[in-house]
């Protein structure tokens, strides 16, 4: 038993270090910060929301027309980047605005506009009326097209950088993703938390939908994995090394991002949301991260198959891709999240006191820090109980995303694939990604072009970096008009 027994130490010695001395990873504080006084009377800044949308029609119902109807006091538009969709990802986007702009020129809630089947009633939008839809003018959406991602750029990044171009001179950019709700006051409660506490990059973890029974044993989990391994104290600190965002929703000065390099610089991120940050923080900008109370996610995960892909996709990318990592990783979550389990059963059963203490005292640890995030998200704080083996499944995503990797299919997302970048596979040395090129990008079977290794080998229908941005002018569609204005 005494193996064991030092295991079971061990685990305790971790769980008291990370409870204590790991920035307070567990706490559920982390919020957008309170505004300093009364509202500004002048000009507010003005934002563009720009968002990369790929095959997203069953969503846009529930999320596009959150950002339609925003409360925002100052000039506020909308740029959707129809990512080479197949489902009229597009046309759903611009029946939608015209919809809004008619209910707020009728006067005339959503309620009753013939969308109902469109599951609009669903975004908690059923009562939304002109007052609702957001006193600062007018806010304007734009389609634009995105063509499929040439060599050294991922899909996403690809299309927010003809997002991000067709936005203009900006204040801020909001960089949301198609399934994202955002409540009314979502965007001004975003750019005054920037402007009075001078952050170049605000960023919520949108909450995620707990619906199912597997979402409620995962979800909470995976956002306290998350903050276990950038804690948002540390990455909300100037003086911390530590740097994360959530991709879903991050509010960007737009002086801010390109001062930084632009999405150029961070083309070939697989988890792009952390590599912005890093990017904003190491050239001295200001950054924050926490958790949502007023964005959510609509995109379901009804399965365990769902979720693990949810996983999987980017686990491997989280470790650069390093076997040595994924051994340590594999390691360090057994030890720290099943050892417990594992001591105080067996220690029980043998009536060794001294290993089923330990197994005990670190299982209880473990459960006290968990109980805050199942609490955020309106879980019974016995669900705590089932955060080892929820870890386990988490352990065996991690590996199964290695595998993915090592069999050529790498981060998957709707039909493309991302191979880990040649200077950054088993520890090599990564190479500047200006210089880079070098991710693999294979298309869904139904699409004309080919695999490409090298920009050499793109094929016609990609553009060549720098090249021309897809803009339908005639997509640009008033969504919302002031009080009294004439149509």
């Amino acid at each position: 038993m005494l193996p064991l027994l030092v295991i079971a130490l061990i685990s305790l010695a971790s769980w008291v270090f990370l409870a204590l001395g790991w920035g307070f990873f567990w706490r559920t504080d982390q919020r957008l910060p309170r505004a300093d006084g009364a509202e500004p009377s002048g000009e507010w800044p003005s934002v563009v929301a720009v968002v990369p949308a790929r095959d997203e029609a069953d969503v846009l119902p529930l999320t596009l027309t959150s950002l339609l109807t925003q409360d925002y006091p100052g000039p506020l538009s909308i740029v959707l980047v129809d990512d080479a969709s197949t489902d009229g990802t597009g046309e759903i986007a611009q029946k939608l605005a015209a919809q809004a702009a008619a209910d707020r020129l009728n006067g005339a809630g959503l309620n009753g506009a013939g969308l109902n089947g469109a599951g609009l009633n669903g975004a908690g939008l059923d009562n939304a009326g002109p007052d609702d839809a957001g006193s600062g003018g007018a806010v304007t959406l734009t389609v634009i097209g995105s063509s499929e991602p040439p060599a050294g750029w991922t899909g996403k990044l690809w299309a927010l950088r003809h997002g991000v171009a067709a936005a203009g001179p900006a204040d801020f950019l909001l960089l949301t993703d198609a399934d994202i709700g955002h409540e009314p006051g979502s965007v001004r409660a975003l750019v005054r938390a920037a402007t009075d506490h001078r952050l170049d990059l605000v960023s919520q973890m949108a909450r995620l939908r707990v619906s199912t029974g597997w979402e409620k044993l995962i979800v909470p989990a995976f956002v306290y994995f998350f903050a276990m391994l950038y804690p948002f104290r540390w990455s909300n600190n100037p003086r911390s090394r530590v740097a994360a965002a959530a991709g879903g929703c991050s509010l960007v000065r737009r002086r801010a991002l390109i001062e930084a390099g632009g999405i150029e610089a961070i083309r070939d991120a697989v988890i792009d949301d952390v590599t912005l940050a890093r990017l904003i923080k190491n050239k001295r900008g200001r950054t924050w991260l926490g958790l949502a109370d007023h964005v959510s996610s609509r995109r379901p995960y009804p399965r365990l198959a769902d979720l693990w892909d949810m996983v999987a996709r980017t686990a491997y990318a989280q470790l650069f891709w390093s076997p040595l990592l994924l051994v340590g990783t594999v390691f360090g979550l057994a030890v720290v999240f099943v050892a417990p389990v594992a001591a105080t059963v067996v220690g029980i059963v043998a009536g060794d006191v001294a290993v089923a203490a330990a197994g005990l005292l670190a299982w209880s640890i473990m459960i006290t820090t968990y109980t805050p995030m199942l609490r955020y998200y309106g879980q019974p704080a016995r669900s705590a109980l089932a955060l080892p083996f929820t870890a386990a499944l988490y352990l065996a995503m991690t590996i199964d995303s290695a595998r993915r990797h090592r069999a050529g299919r790498g981060a998957a997302w709707k039909g493309r694939t991302y191979a880990a970048p040649e200077g950054k596979r088993a520890g090599q040395r990564a190479e500047p990604a200006a210089q880079a090129g070098n991710v693999v990008v294979r298309q869904r079977a139904d699409d004309d072009t080919e695999s490409t290794e090298n920009t050499e080998n793109t094929g016609t229908s990609q553009q060549p970096e720098g090249g021309p941005v897809p803009d339908r002018a005639d997509d640009r569609i008033e969504a919302g008009r002031r009080t009294g204005e004439e149509p």
